[in-house]
């Protein structure tokens, strides 16, 4: 038995430790897919639109018939009592004769149907709760934009780490190999011992840049994880390489490319806030209008001196009621009239906000076009730097090796390949980033779901 328990032990562990070590395998489209779908603000991004859902058949539902119920159970333990002129009962003019009416024990049951037949207010409500699920969609536009960049940004990030990793370590291998090299001839006797030290100098900044880099890939990882929805730790794999992505995002035909104002996702959230100024207003003016609504009311009573309500002798009285209620605003002070103005200085300022967004997307998408071109031009001008001081630290390595450079030569072109290197693949980087940041401006692609798509698709 014992020896069971401890197979199901070794193998439940196993399945723990698989699970922990799950393996993810990405391209940046799949990434971003999966971001799309799974990144925790996606998700709560479309719980909003499912609450906006609700909150629109809450604001129908107001207008529908409304049915309440009643129960109630009454046990006077001490009942009332109640003085009557005592002539009555025959007793001298002027005395009072305590009685009680009715019995200890009662029950009232009733249900009540109430309908809204006319309230200005009403029609505004539902005008707004639409307005207000279009402006949940629109959020949730912008939200996967953003998570969209994002993903590219994380991916781009990852990637960029990576071959800084490598690039690193190349350069840590050839400069030990140097260092070697130069050591034994110092030895010897053939060179000064500040040719050495140069050397140690530029291994020592070598090997803590790639220890940052080794940092940095952690924690870019960790950022995409996240960006992705997936657990921080979990182990994943990027299947596109850096050079790939540069060479597929530098598309000078998108500097082309003019914005739709009326596409833009800041543009039509804009809108919607103005929508939303526009029905307050109306809903301010509604309440110059009346209200009318309509009930009928049914009930049935008991009444015991003991409880025999369960009793099928007991009598129940019915009773039945109907009615109309008007509710005519009539004279306010002058509040009605300072809600309204109020309303209709907020809805001014929402028609200004609006223009003002119009001037920003359009600034925004110069700015982006104005980064993506730069972006381009640094990266084509990196490409052509890292082979000029690829080239630079080739022949200061000979005439180092052959006695003509000194080693401060040699370091200075190094360092300078070094820097060239990373300026490279940071370009890549830019660049890539640039061209999601004029593509989010643009909206494209369009990622939008509609509240429809929710209902379908998801289930809250």
């Amino acid at each position: 038995m014992k020896q069971y328990i401890f197979i199901l032990l070794v193998t439940l562990s196993g399945v723990t430790l698989a699970q922990n070590n799950t393996r993810y395998s990405f391209t940046l489209q799949e990434a971003i897919s999966v971001a799309l779908d799974s990144n925790y603000s996606s998700i709560n991004a479309r719980r909003d639109i499912a609450k906006a859902l609700q909150q629109k058949w809450e604001a129908t539902a107001a207008g529908l018939p409304q049915i309440n119920g009643n129960l109630s159970y009454q046990n006077n333990l001490k009942q009332p009592v109640t003085l009557i002129p005592g002539e009555l009962n025959g007793g001298a003019p002027g005395t009072f004769v305590p009685v009680i009416f009715g019995v200890p024990q009662n029950v009232n049951a009733t249900a009540t149907l109430n309908q809204l037949i006319f309230d200005g207010s009403y029609l505004v409500g539902l005008k707004a709760a639409k307005s207000f699920l279009r402006f949940s969609e629109n959020l949730n536009e912008k939200t996967r934009l953003e998570i969209r960049k994002g993903v590219v940004n994380a991916y781009g990030s990852v990637l960029l780490s990576e071959e800084l990793i490598t690039v690193f370590e190349k350069n840590k291998i050839t400069l030990e190999k140097n260092l070697f090299e130069t050591q034994k001839v110092f030895e010897n006797g053939l060179t000064e011992e500040e040719s050495v030290e140069q050397l140690e100098i530029t291994l020592l900044e070598t090997s803590t840049q790639l220890s940052n880099a080794r940092r940095a890939n952690t924690i870019a990882q960790q950022m995409f994880n996240i960006s992705l929805g997936i657990d921080v730790q979990a182990n994943v794999v990027l299947t596109d390489n850096l050079d790939d992505l540069a060479s597929q995002n530098g598309n000078i035909a998108l500097l082309e490319q003019t914005a739709s104002i009326e596409e833009n996702v800041d543009y039509k959230i804009a809108q919607n806030l103005t929508e939303q100024r526009d029905l307050e207003m109306q809903l301010e003016k509604s309440q110059y209008l009346p209200s009318l609504s309509a009930f009928i009311n049914y009930g049935t009573a008991a009444f015991s001196n003991t409880f025999t309500f369960v009793d099928n002798s007991q009598p129940w009285f019915q009773s039945s009621l109907f009615g109309v209620n008007l509710n005519v605003p009539i004279f306010s002070s002058g509040m009605r009239n300072a809600k309204t103005k109020r309303a209709r200085i907020a809805l001014d300022q929402a028609k200004t906000e609006l223009e003002e967004t119009k001037q920003q997307i359009q600034l925004e998408l110069n700015t982006a076009k104005s980064n993506y071109q730069y972006a381009i031009e640094k990266y084509e001008n990196s490409k052509k730097n890292i082979g000029l001081a690829e080239r630079i630290q080739n022949k200061n390595q000979i005439k180092f090796t052959e006695g003509l450079a000194t080693s401060f030569d040699l370091r200075q072109a190094q360092t300078q390949l070094y820097s060239a290197q990373q300026r490279y693949f940071q370009s890549m980087l830019d660049m890539i980033n640039a061209k999601a940041a004029i593509e989010t401006v643009l909206n494209t692609p369009q990622l939008r779901i509609t509240s429809d798509e929710i209902k379908t698709n998801y289930k809250y």
